[in-house]
């Protein structure tokens, strides 16, 4: 179940199918909705990108995943957090309105007396996380009082307003205290990657086979990190840009085209990866090359990798002697 797990995490749809042809999940809808709601060692960003697929077996999978939850006499906002707890809700709006919708009609469906339609708990739910992220993103300077929650709300339920007292308790809830955002397993990389230097998609060429495979590559720290999906808890490798030196290439199908290469003829640079077994091995390539989409996004990789580039005094030390012991001048 453990490298079922992990195979999940790195792509969600081939973790499922790893699991079902190993005996270890039924291809059901009820069953995957059960796995994805214990969680256990489950990446909470991959569980959110799975049930918001648009195809059958997916938005079965989340209306069970949904009618697991109970928000029996529960307010809005506290099966909200319940909810929003169990995944992290991925940045598509149309996987955003399938999962919301869901979750209207499942809370209406407990709670049959609170609201005249699931519309109405739609839009109030998206106007509590919106409030949620006014009052606690401190880049909103101006924050919402509750008069003007309150406003924002008239006429959503069925042409009525909500009662007054119950928009004053949902706001006074979210301003006391706000989402608690689900945060992946601690053993992952993840926390190295916040405010990255630069980020993106690059073609890479394979070491031994010079085949190109698109990576979600990120820059920060000095190290140039490569993913094969976006929703990976590690990376494949890792290239720390010290004593190594960034140049453009010509390649006949890829006119983008740029090398990190070693800043001494003959040295290896010291990188990493994960081999196919999932254990990390030392690379040994004196060069690495990569493709950007454009001109202007090469360009812009080149700028940021050369600023990132850092020199180790010990390298130029440790070079002048093996220049030494070699009788080179």
């Amino acid at each position: 179940m453990s490298l079922g797990c992990k195979k999940f995490n790195m792509d969600p749809k081939k973790g499922i199918e790893f699991l079902v042809s190993h005996g270890r999940l039924k291809k059901e809808e009820e069953d995957v909705a059960q796995f994805l709601y214990r969680g256990e060692g489950l990446n909470k960003t991959a569980i959110g990108d799975y049930l918001g697929e648009k195809n059958e077996f997916n938005e079965g999978v989340l209306k069970s995943f949904v009618a697991l939850h109970d928000f029996t006499d529960l307010i809005l906002v506290q099966a909200l957090r319940q909810f929003l707890w169990s995944f992290r809700l991925p940045g598509e709006a149309q996987k955003i309105d399938r999962m919301m919708e869901c979750f209207a009609q499942r809370y209406c469906q407990i709670n049959p007396d609170i609201f005249t339609n699931t519309d109405t708990c739609y839009v109030l739910s998206f106007a509590i996380i919106m409030l949620n992220t006014s009052l606690h993103n401190p880049s909103v300077k101006d924050k919402p009082t509750v008069e003007q929650f309150i406003g924002m709300n008239r006429g959503i339920n069925n042409g009525g307003d909500i009662p007054k007292e119950l928009l004053v308790s949902l706001y006074n809830s979210i301003q006391a205290e706000p989402f608690k955002i689900p945060e992946d397993d601690g053993n992952d990389l993840m926390h190295t990657f916040f405010n990255p230097d630069k980020e993106g998609w690059l073609l890479k060429q394979g070491g031994r086979y010079k085949t190109w495979k698109r990576r979600w590559f990120i820059l920060n720290d000095n190290c140039l990190y490569y993913f094969e999906f976006t929703t990976d808890k590690e990376p494949r490798g890792i290239i720390p840009l010290e004593n190594v030196q960034i140049r453009l290439t010509t390649d006949r199908n890829k006119p983008n085209a740029f090398e990190i290469f070693a800043s001494r003829g003959g040295e290896v640079i010291k990188a990493c990866k994960t081999d196919a077994d999932g254990r990390v091995v030392e690379g040994n390539h004196s060069v690495y090359r990569m493709s950007a989409g454009g001109e202007e996004e090469r360009d812009a990789w080149v700028k940021c990798l050369r600023a990132s580039i850092s020199h180790s005094p010990f390298y130029e030390l440790l070079a002048s002697r093996k220049k030494q012991a070699t009788g080179k001048t």
